[in-house]
C-alpha cells in the first residue's frame, strides 16, 4: 500500500503563488506516475499535472506555463508550483500516485484546499 500526504494549500490573493507538496510512504517502489488533479464546487475533478517515470510531464490547457510539476525520489515526494493563480484555480487538489505492480493501481490523497481571492 501507499499513503500520499498533501500539504502547502491555503488562501492567496489572485496573482499570488504557492507550492504543494505530496509525500509519499509505504510501498513507493511500484509508483511510476504520479500528479494533480483538482476539483473545485459542483465541478467532476479535471487532471492538472502528471509526471511519468524518466521526466515526462502533462499539463492541462488552463494552467500550462504558470504551473510546474517536479517529483524528488529520494524524498519520495511531488510538488505543485503554482503562480499567477486566478480564482478559478481555486478547488481541492488531490494527489494521486501508481502503476501496474502497485497493489491497488492508483492511490489517492485525502486533498488540500486552496482558494484564490479576486
Amino acid at each position: 500500500q501507499v499513503r500520499l500526504v498533501e500539504s502547502g494549500g491555503g488562501l492567496v490573493q489572485a496573482g499570488g503563488s504557492l507550492r504543494l507538496t505530496c509525500a509519499a510512504s509505504g510501498d513507493t517502489n511500484c509508483i511510476s506516475g504520479t500528479g494533480w488533479y483538482r476539483q473545485a464546487p459542483g465541478q467532476e475533478r479535471e487532471l492538472v499535472a502528471s509526471a511519468g517515470n524518466g521526466g515526462s510531464t502533462r499539463y492541462a490547457d488552463s494552467v500550462r506555463g504558470r504551473f510546474t510539476i517536479s517529483r524528488d525520489y529520494a524524498k519520495k515526494s511531488v510538488y505543485l508550483e503554482m503562480s499567477n493563480l486566478t480564482p478559478e484555480d481555486t478547488g481541492v487538489y488531490y494527489c494521486y500516485a501508481g502503476g501496474s505492480s502497485c497493489a491497488s493501481g492508483r492511490y489517492w490523497g485525502q486533498g488540500t484546499q486552496v482558494t484564490v481571492s479576486s
